[in-house]
């Protein structure tokens, strides 16, 4: 046994013990590279072929690796999510965002637009795409009101009509500035396209071709919603759109829109002539605006959707619709694969909106992720006209990461098991 030979010899040597120990405390939090890593889930992410179990990690807000067999020393926390599904945050390219309490506006600063963090992060969506709440008059408040004060990242479709989605204005021609609407969309990086909406007079061709002007100064696609008139949506396909160009409500029930199926549930054959061609065909179900009568034959018959998104509002958030989760899962039992479900949720808006920074989980990527647990069971779902389509499949949102920090736990995932020592220690997020 070593035997010291005074008080402060021990002392001295307790000094040097407690330094190194300190010493090593500090080198493992060094050695932690990562700030938060999900561990054991299988991720699903397109853009980079990846279809397996592997982990994520991320540091400061960005995607640092993605691989199998990830040390768990090498992060401040880990979150176990064996069993679901990872993949990129979800991209609502169909959204209405503009919300305010003025009487008469609609989904221009109106009561049917709604705050997008309240909806976004419980079904995996980390970016919204407003289409057509603003036009270039009023995008500024928009920016202000909405875009700068979310936690959710928002884009935009500004409105051909300067006015935006009010409802009452939206079939003034008079207000459908190509260069104006265009300059809106130099000034402000969250536009992403333009938007031709609910227009019911019979000059339609002139209110696409106008935004079609627009979207060509601005370099940015076009997003067309028919209103009335049933105009021929063969002409505006292969006429008046560009390849790129969006066709939201691809499975609208009519009668006022032009349907892609015949009266014997056929798809039109210059409907695949302008998929061919390039146009985007978008879900945007909506309160009335997916029908399982259109969408179930068109599927079967190869007309998929490019790109899945809710149309999310007031009138629909709560109907058939519900949220982009519950989308999705309607694909998932017409027969779609998860991986393919996925693609169209993430990467092709990502593309359609040219955001090639979005919709993956590349290294170096912000780290925007959803974790998803599909369910077993009998279910069932609603179209936007009150039919039930039983399905045997669901998605659930367990969690959500936005820019590298959780901001929706379903069940607690990321959180320590509470006892009588912790549980009135620990601050919230």
């Amino acid at each position: 046994m070593i035997k010291y030979k005074s008080k402060k010899y021990r002392s001295v040597v307790c000094t040097l013990l407690f330094l190194f120990l300190a010493m090593g405390a500090a080198a493992d939090l060094q050695a932690q590279d990562y700030d938060l890593l999900l561990k054991g889930g299988h991720v699903i992410d397109p853009k980079n072929d990846i279809d397996s179990p592997m982990d994520v990690a991320i540091k400061d807000g960005i995607i640092a690796r993605v691989a199998a067999g990830i040390s768990e020393r090498d992060a401040e926390q880990v979150v176990d999510v064996s069993g679901l599904y990872v993949t990129p945050g979800l991209i609502d390219l169909h959204s209405h965002n503009y919300y305010g309490t003025e009487p008469n506006r609609s989904y221009s600063n109106g009561f049917n637009a709604i705050p997008p963090d309240g909806f976004t992060f419980r079904s995996g969506v980390t970016t919204v795409v407003d289409v057509g709440g603003a036009g270039w008059r009023n995008f500024r408040h928009f920016k202000e009101q909405v875009i700068d004060r979310s936690q959710t990242r928002v884009l935009a479709f500004v409105n051909i009509v300067g006015e935006g989605m009010s409802g009452i204005h939206e079939s003034n021609i008079n207000d459908m500035d190509p260069r104006m609407t265009a300059r809106a969309a130099s000034r402000h990086s969250e536009i992403v396209g333009v938007k031709i909406a609910h227009f019911t007079g019979p000059e339609w061709r002139t209110t696409i071709q106008r935004a079609v002007e627009a979207g060509t100064l601005a370099d940015v696609p076009v997003m067309v919603d028919f209103g009335g008139g049933r105009p021929s949506i063969e002409e505006l396909f292969m006429e008046l759109l560009r390849p790129g160009d969006i066709f939201t409500h691809v499975y609208h029930p009519g009668p006022h829109k032009e349907p892609v199926v015949d009266e014997d549930g056929r798809v039109k054959p210059f409907v695949f002539e302008a998929e061919k061609k390039g146009i985007v065909f978008d879900v945007g179900h909506g309160g009335g605006s997916f029908l399982f009568a259109h969408a179930i034959p068109s599927v079967e018959q190869g007309l998929l959707p490019t790109t899945i998104s809710t149309d999310i509002h007031v009138g629909s958030m709560n109907a058939g619709m519900k949220d982009m989760a519950n989308v999705m899962s309607k694909f998932i039992n017409m027969g779609m694969s998860l991986q393919d479900v996925v693609l169209r949720s993430t990467w092709n808006p990502a593309m359609a909106i040219k955001t090639p920074e979005l919709g993956h989980l590349s290294e170096g990527a912000e780290a925007d992720i959803a974790v998803f647990r599909l369910q077993d069971g009998d279910f069932g779902f609603v179209d936007s006209r009150e039919f039930k389509m039983q399905g045997s499949q669901k998605l659930e949102t367990e969690l959500t990461v936005r820019a590298g920090r959780i901001v929706w736990d379903l069940n607690g995932l990321s959180s320590p098991v509470w006892n009588s020592r912790t549980g009135l220690t620990r601050t919230g997020r």
